[in-house]
């Protein structure tokens, strides 16, 4: 069986991965000269820094057995903090605890981010009679009408959009906090349907980091992965882009980079627009439904300081800044702390991040990447006092790179699943269908592989050959690592 897989990003290497674990002969084609789409590797000032992705959820497996299974089990790190903070109402603040994506179980934990009116609106949801949100409603609208405005905007919306760079007043309760939606439905108080998520989430968690990196930046695993796949067999292609996927008897025609290649079964791994290019032909309902897939840039902005030139080193991981505020900034990671392998590397370097660009307030995007650099230092130095000059900067953009989920988005994903259903031998993933983090990516291309595994099985969906509890292979096939 011969699949190739379109799109070379970390859901395109999961999907060959898993293939080739399931005895397939597999090709990826990646249109860019580079694999490993939002995890992306650099350098800044000689040291190595991540420039996309830099963590991901570590009480999901996919991620880590992915990682494990590329050789990096030993790289795998978590966070060297925990601490956080929020920037707003004019003081970098502890982040509060106790918290679901921002929503509170007990809102006296939100001291200082909110104002003492928008506390007493908040302890109201107890009192208050049922909101209704039938199949889905939106994160912001929702927690608005329980617990007040001021909860969104000054803790839901920043954390949120640290994910999605979205509108939380757009985005999903369904498809982005989908725990908290189904204890929604049950439990008149918001309140007391984020303790009980907790509660059962201490119940069934087992101890662990949240959060994990790779010892060298995240960036190191598509090429890992990439590595392991080539010595299973595949043939990974990049700067090859496809550009037509046509059904031809009982396979698959991809043309690419001038040449048509043939395969009994085709992955697409790529962004929405790409997949509904490419489906325009074969599958025009299913094109039509991913047209209307929406998207937000970003920029990311890496800057080295020498610590001797630093009046005082921040402390933390980094704070979150709420759009209310009307900062240019949205968060600031501060590297050397949040990870030990970036600290080691030279001692004398302190290095940090800033993103910028939300959903609908893109305009500071059209800035040039030394108006960007500048922007993040004038917060910088509105927030923690920074006075520096870096020694070295990089700005990093990622256009249309973080799909949205808006109310309808999950009806929208199944809809295309329908209509894919009915082509043999094709299956769709990455971050525009199940969730945007590594995991979620990793897990979702395993069970589109996994499908095409079975035989048939409707696209997107987990075939037998997978255990629905753990994302891994119930008939795992020997690799070498």
């Amino acid at each position: 069986m011969h699949v190739i897989v379109i799109g070379g990003g970390i859901a395109g290497l999961a999907a060959a991965h898993r293939l080739l674990e399931g005895g397939a002969r597999v090709t990826v084609l990646e249109s860019s000269p580079r694999l490993g789409g939002k995890l992306y590797a650099g350098r800044i000032a000689d040291v190595a820094v991540d420039l996309g992705a830099e963590s991901m959820l570590a009480r999901r497996p996919e991620g880590l057995d992915l990682a494990r299974a590329a050789g990096l089990g030993d790289a795998l790190q978590p966070p060297a903090t925990g601490t956080a903070a929020i920037w707003t109402r004019g003081e970098v603040r502890p982040m509060p605890t106790g918290h679901l994506m921002g929503v509170p179980a007990d809102p006296a934990v939100l001291g200082g981010v909110l104002s003492p009116d928008g506390l007493a609106r908040a302890a109201e949801d107890a009192e208050l009679p049922r909101t209704e949100i039938g199949e889905d409603v939106a994160v912001g609208e929702y927690v608005a009408a329980r617990l007040g405005r001021e909860v969104v905007d000054r803790l839901v919306e920043p954390l949120l959009g640290g994910v999605y760079a979205g509108d939380a007043y757009r985005i999903s309760l369904r498809a982005s906090v989908p725990a908290l939606f189904e204890a929604a439905r049950k439990e008149r108080s918001l309140l007391a349907a984020v303790r009980g998520v907790q509660e059962r989430a201490a119940a069934n968690r087992q101890d662990g980091p949240v959060f994990m990196g790779i010892e060298g930046g995240m960036g190191r695993l598509p090429g890992a992965v990439a590595d392991t796949c080539r010595a299973a067999g595949a043939e990974i292609l990049t700067g090859t882009p496809a550009e037509e996927l046509r059904r031809t008897g009982k396979g698959w025609t991809v043309t690419a980079g001038g040449r048509a290649r043939e395969a009994d079964a085709v992955v697409l791994a790529v962004p929405a627009p790409a997949a509904a290019r490419l489906l325009s032909g074969p599958a025009p309902s299913a094109a039509a439904e991913l047209s209307g897939v929406e998207y937000a840039s970003m920029a990311l902005v890496t800057m080295a300081f020498r610590r001797r030139d630093l009046a005082s080193v921040p402390e933390g991981r980094g704070f979150l800044v709420p759009a209310v505020d009307g900062r240019t900034i949205k968060a600031s990671t501060f590297s050397t702390n949040k990870w030990h392998w970036n600290a080691a590397q030279d001692p004398g370097l302190f290095v940090l991040r800033t993103s910028l660009g939300r959903y609908g307030e893109e305009e500071v995007l059209g800035l040039d990447d030394a108006d960007l650099v500048e922007a993040s230092l004038r917060d910088l130095g509105t927030a923690i006092g920074l006075t520096a000059r870096p020694v070295a900067s990089t700005v990093t953009r990622w256009n249309d790179g973080l799909p949205q989920y808006p109310v309808g988005h999950l009806e929208r994903v199944a809809r295309v699943r329908r209509h894919l259903a009915a082509l043999p031998g094709l299956a769709v993933c990455g971050a525009a269908y199940d969730g945007v983090g590594i995991p979620a990516c990793v897990g979702g291309a395993r069970a589109a592989a996994g499908s095409l595994l079975a035989g048939g099985a409707p696209a997107g969906t987990p075939a037998d050959v997978e255990d629905p509890a753990t994302g891994r292979p119930g008939r795992r096939a020997r690799m070498n690592p």
